[in-house]
């Protein structure tokens, strides 16, 4: 097991301690670069009360680093958050000819299969965090990596968070909660988001006049917040009804 650390020390007053490293991946020979955010109430993570971890992945082009504003508020609600680069410059282009669910499909397995070395690996590490009931949330192919893994039935999943992700269908498992944010100026491919959203159990809610390629730091304030709102809306339990009425 190598690790690569970087430690970035930046005043309590700001923000906690941040963790950049690359954790290498023996079996793919693969150095995989995250970015560790810790709860702002670190102190109170311990073996018998463990605090939550999320799984941030970042949309292709977009770099991991650029959502500070969802580790942010995932650290006010107690969580632990590894940001995850899944693509790296060895890896062929994402395809964009073709049938995507096809030809993309071999991006969705490495990303499913990162995040799931990525818990095996940390967990052992951290052990006041809770690895078994893992938050995975994702925007466009992040959000495509997140439910590829959530499809493969994995028990460690609690909940899944998708940014409109646009090819892989949510995960329909009962036993996964599952909300997905949509921008305005694109549809979900056929089969991604279930058909009856008021019937189902997963909740969708869409945003006015928000673009795909918004959803992140580059993105305006205005959509930020509506998104961090809906985020901490549905963490702390807001019905899908009240959450679509926000």
């Amino acid at each position: 097991m190598k690790y690569l650390y970087i430690w970035l020390l930046i005043p309590i007053f700001c923000i906690p301690l941040v963790q950049a490293e690359i954790i290498y991946d023996e079996a793919r020979d693969r150095g995989i670069p995250v970015k560790i955010s810790y709860p702002i109430n670190e102190q109170d993570c311990t073996i018998e009360s463990k605090c939550a971890v999320a799984f941030l992945s970042a949309g292709y082009g977009v770099a991991h680093t650029q959502y500070s504003f969802l580790e942010e508020q995932l650290r006010e609600l107690g969580y632990m958050v590894v940001s995850v680069a899944h693509e790296l410059p060895q890896d062929p282009p994402l395809s964009v000819t073709g049938n995507l669910y096809e030809t993309r499909r071999e991006n969705w397995v490495r990303g499913a299969k990162t995040l799931a070395f990525l818990k095996s690996q940390l967990q052992s590490r951290y052990l006041n965090y809770a690895f078994n009931e893992l938050l995975l949330i994702g925007h466009s192919n992040g959000g495509d990596i997140s439910s590829w893994l959530g499809n493969e039935k994995k028990p460690y999943i609690k909940s899944i968070i998708t940014l409109d992700h646009r090819r892989v269908p949510l995960p329909r498992n009962t036993d996964i909660n599952i909300f997905s944010i949509r921008a305005s100026d694109f549809a979900a491919d056929e089969g991604v988001l279930p058909a009856n959203t008021v019937q189902s159990d997963i909740c969708v809610v869409q945003i006015p006049d928000a673009r795909h390629n918004d959803l992140s730091d580059h993105g305006p304030r205005w959509l930020q917040d509506k998104i961090k709102q809906l985020v901490h809306g549905y963490l702390v339990g807001q019905p899908c009804a009240m959450l679509n009425k926000a």
